[in-house]
């Protein structure tokens, strides 16, 4: 387990701290932002077995030992996410423990505004950190692009972001849309949208195939298929919903892991050789209660835990100075205490994937914030 003080060396920083969006870059690195919203339980998917107030405070939600996956003499990952522990054992991931943005109450709607816009109180900044990441990076065409039939709000912003999204309706014959781009030329905005939509089109190729409602492999195939393109986009977000588990959480969250697991191998069949260039980020708003409640799930809490995926990862590493689950190491005596900055980790991993400077990159995504500085390399060189 490396401890943060190895990671970032400014201790105050860590205090502070199914759709796809897209955004190019002239760059052979990929960074994937996978947000899991409804505030994931991370001690149900990183696993402190070892912590003797573990199994007490989870009392059934608590995952057996024997059947985790070990990662070493403290934590274990869920069972249903073998295929990002055999990641893990070939050093393609990294995962940090105790995680949390600054916000600091449990609305969902709140605490997603500050994780995707990158500032330190709800409606702070208007526009994403990823729009302004790709504001970092060359322009050319296809800069941006939303997977989705709805724009994150983290890719809203200045740079334009066009969209896709499988659709389970009949293709349009050429003749149609060629009478569309006719009807929509003399119209200055129209004509720009129109325009972006088709390129979009045709940078799916043949992910076409897919109709509707995709599993979680083919859904990475999908963003795989724009990523892996030599004139494809190099940032994209997947969101993934459902993880708000109140109750029924053991049966819930073993399908929410088991997607995400396929999801990843979906990026990973799909990347081929780009997968080398790779890094994703998996991160949720906020955690959940240490205890259980009364309906075998968990309520909002704050700390979390968070992956750095791929083959660009330096991985193989637990990054955690764990606070503890004894009744006075919890906040509010109830919750996983923070003692890593998620804003820190983001500003730290685009840094490197796109070999910009620290300094900047953390006050251009996360303004208002001090993230530090890292002392260790979270991806290779």
């Amino acid at each position: 387990m490396l401890n943060r003080r190895g990671f970032i060396s400014s201790a105050a920083a860590l205090l502070a701290a199914p759709r796809i969006a897209f955004a190019g870059a002239d760059t052979e690195r990929r960074f994937v932002f996978i947000i899991q919203r409804g505030a994931a339980d991370g001690l149900h998917t990183l696993i402190p077995y070892a912590d003797p107030a573990y199994a007490r405070l989870r009392g059934a939600l608590a995952i057996d030992p024997t059947e985790a996956l070990k990662l070493d003499g403290t934590f274990a990952l869920h069972p249903s996410l073998t295929g990002i522990a055999g990641l893990y054992k070939a050093g393609q991931a990294s995962l940090f423990h105790a995680v949390a943005s600054p916000y600091r109450d449990r609305s969902h709607f709140d605490a997603q505004n500050v994780l995707e816009t990158g500032g330190k109180a709800p409606f702070d900044v208007k526009d994403g950190w990823m729009n302004r990441l790709a504001g970092m990076l060359p322009r050319r065409s296809n800069q941006a692009i939303a997977f989705a039939p709805t724009l994150p709000l983290a890719l809203r912003g200045a740079i334009d972001v066009a969209s896709y999204a499988p659709s389970g309706l009949p293709h349009a014959n050429d003749d149609l849309l060629l009478r569309v781009q006719k009807l929509y030329e003399g119209d200055a905005q129209l004509s720009g949208l129109w325009s972006t939509a088709l390129k979009a089109q045709g940078m799916a190729g043949t992910t076409e195939g897919s109709k509707g409602q995709q599993s979680p492999v083919e859904l990475g195939k999908t963003a795989a298929g724009f990523l892996a393109r030599a004139d494809g986009p190099r940032i994209a977000m997947i969101e993934t919903n459902g993880w708000d588990t109140h109750s029924a959480q053991k049966g819930r969250m073993a399908t929410q892991l088991n997607n995400l697991d396929d999801l990843i191998s979906g990026l990973q069949q799909g990347l081929g050789d780009a997968w080398r260039q790779t890094t994703i980020l998996v991160a949720t708003e906020f955690g959940r209660t240490v205890a259980a409640n009364g309906t075998g799930g968990t309520d909002h809490g704050t700390a979390s835990a968070a992956m750095l995926i791929g083959g660009a990862v330096k991985g193989g590493r637990i990054v955690a100075d764990w606070p503890g689950l004894a009744p006075g190491d919890l906040l509010d005596n109830r919750d996983l205490r923070p003692t890593l900055g998620l804003d820190a980790l983001v500003a730290h991993a685009c840094a490197e994937a796109f070999q910009l400077d620290p300094e900047r990159t953390a006050r251009v995504l996360f303004p208002g914030s001090t993230p530090g500085t890292s002392s260790a390399r979270l991806l290779r060189g």
